[in-house]
Parts: structure tokens; sequence; C-alpha cells
């Protein structure tokens, strides 16, 4: 075990908390209502660095958009949020394995055994984000804003090229200088002091919340608020399918369930076809024209058929025009 100690860490959330210096004195009910208190800050704390994760969020759907990727950086508790969210948008929204990744220092094991001293290596944060262009994007949590291998991370993403973002409970973050945004919610001292498992780490679970859900939603793997693009894989997954197509198309559950089947499964392919009265090979195209976006589909199917019709209404009306000149011609009086 290394015997290096790191100078005292200057962040809000190494304070002694004075609204909570009893919680070892008062029943547990008072000393749950401490914790509860504490926890309401944090929603604010949240709500004033939005501005700034707007920008993060359309920075990544343009990056995300022209293939590029998302890369989380985290130890302890901001890694283990950071695999979490990453891993519930694959059979939330059908996103791709792969496309955001998230890197815990020490690896898949940390995540259920704790190796604290792999925090402090900035080379693996180095070596985890080898792999990154100037396409991707590239997300370092830590409460304090120091953590060593988040901060060999975001310095390898920006000498690729990537943009960098840093997620910490620190205004005045070590690590500030190396990220193009830093979202601080200053979430303040914990109920008990450094326990960054507490506020902060309810802090970053929201950010990823917001991050990663108004992500997909620009995405186009939403219609409305709707999943639609969600990976069905098992009984209750499968209900909410033919309840998202009731919910959106006002069809029964019978029709949408023959739409569903008719689009080999693909809920967008099956909801196209039904708000447009379009077969499932015209809603598919139209999706892949649109990349994958449902209401620039529909809108597309819609006025083809609508210039359909039109030329339809046009030839019908020159059949006629030429019928009644041949009628005329074939009157009295004609040659």
């Amino acid at each position: 075990m290394s015997t290096q100690y790191a100078p005292r860490v200057q962040a809000p959330t190494e304070e002694r908390n004075p609204r909570t210096t009893e919680i070892d004195l008062v029943p547990t009910i008072d000393l749950l209502r401490m914790l509860n208190a504490e926890d309401r800050s944090v929603p604010e704390a949240v709500a004033a660095v939005l501005p700034q994760l707007a920008r993060v969020v359309d920075e990544a759907a343009a990056r995300l958009g022209a293939g590029g990727r998302m890369h989380y950086f985290g130890a302890g508790t901001s890694g283990r949020l950071a695999v979490m969210d990453a891993a519930e948008l694959i059979p939330t929204y059908g996103l791709n394995p792969g496309v955001v990744v998230a890197h815990h220092a020490g690896g898949h094991a940390a995540l259920e055994q704790p190796v604290e001293s792999r925090e402090d290596d900035p080379e693996e944060g180095v070596r985890d984000a080898s792999q990154l262009t100037k396409l991707d994007l590239a997300v370092g949590l830590t409460a304090s804003g120091r953590t060593p291998y988040v901060g060999g991370a975001l310095r390898a993403a920006r000498a690729a090229g990537a943009f960098t973002v840093l997620v910490s409970a620190n205004p005045q973050a070590q690590l500030a200088p190396w990220a193009d945004v830093h979202l601080a919610a200053d979430t303040g001292p914990e109920a008990v002091a450094g326990s960054t498992r507490l506020k902060a780490g309810t802090a970053q679970k929201l950010i990823l919340n917001a991050l990663s859900t108004a992500l997909m939603v620009l995405l186009g793997r939403t219609y409305s608020n709707l999943m639609v693009e969600m990976a069905a894989g098992n009984a209750k997954l499968r209900g909410r399918l033919l309840t998202i197509l009731t919910e959106a198309s006002g069809e029964p559950t019978e029709v949408c369930a023959a739409a569903l089947a008719a689009a080999d499964g693909e809920v967008k392919t099956a909801l196209v076809a039904l708000l447009a009265d379009v077969p499932a090979a015209h809603a598919r195209n139209a999706l892949a024209a649109s990349a994958g976006r449902v209401r620039p589909a529909i809108a597309s199917v819609s006025s083809v058929s609508a210039v359909s019709a039109i030329g339809a209404v046009d030839a019908v009306a020159a059949v006629r025009a030429v019928e009644a000149l041949g009628d005329a011609g074939s009157g009295p009086g004609s040659a």
C-alpha cells in the first residue's frame, strides 16, 4: 500500500456541513430528514449549469450524427454512474454498443470491488482515452474536479482533438483548464463530509440523465415523448411497444400489432406506416432518408402522397378534357 498523501483537497464537498454536525445524535427520523433536506438542494445546483449542458448536448448530437462517439471517464461513484448510464442507452433507445462508452478506473472488476488506488494513475486515463478521435466527445466525471485518472483521460482526449467536458461539484476544479465546458454543479458540503456518493453523486446522475436523454431526443430516437427505438427483450417490453404504437397512432391494439408484424418488429417503421398510411417498405425508406427521424419521415411520405394525388387528379382532368374535345369535334358541322 502506498504511503503517499495528497494535499488536502480544496473542494466544497470536503468541508463540514454545519447543518448536520449532530447527525450521530438525533433520532433516526431526524437523521433521515437531514439527509432529505440536503438532497432537495441538488436539482437547483444542476439547474444552474443547464446553459452549459445545452452546449454539451448540441455538440454531442453533432458529433454522434457525424459518426463520432461519446466517452465517459470516472472513478468510484462517478465511474459507476457513467457505466450505468451508457449501458441503459442500449435497451432503452436501441443504441448500438460502442456509441456511448464508459471507462472506469480499475476496469470492470472495480465496479464491484473498489480499487481506489487506480484513480491516482493518470496514465491509465491516457490509455483508456487512446482510441478517441477528433469526432469524439470525452466527459470526465469527478466530484472534486482533481481525480488524476480523469485528468489523464481529458488531456489525451484534447490532444486527439476531441471535445472535452468536465462534470464536477467544484467551481474551482483543478482539471477545468482541460475542459472545453465545465459543468460545475456546486452541491456544497455533504451531509457526511467528503461522502460524494451523496449530493455530488446525485447531481452527476441527474446531469448524465439529462445529457443522454436530450441527446437521444435530438438524434431522433423518440417520437413526442415516446421511446420508438426501444429493444423489446422481454414480455413487458413487447407489451410496451404496442402501447407506444397505440398511444402515438390512436389505432386499436389489433391494428398496431398487425402493423408491427408487417414492419418486422420495427416500431419506427410501423409508426410511420400507421401515421402516413403507407406500406412498411415505404415507411422504412422514408426513415432512411430522414436519418431515422419519425416526423420528417411522415412529412416526406405525406408530401409524396399529396403530389401523387394531385398528379392523379390532373391526369383525370386531362383525359376528360381530351374526351370533351373529341365529343366537340364529332358534333354537328364537324368535317
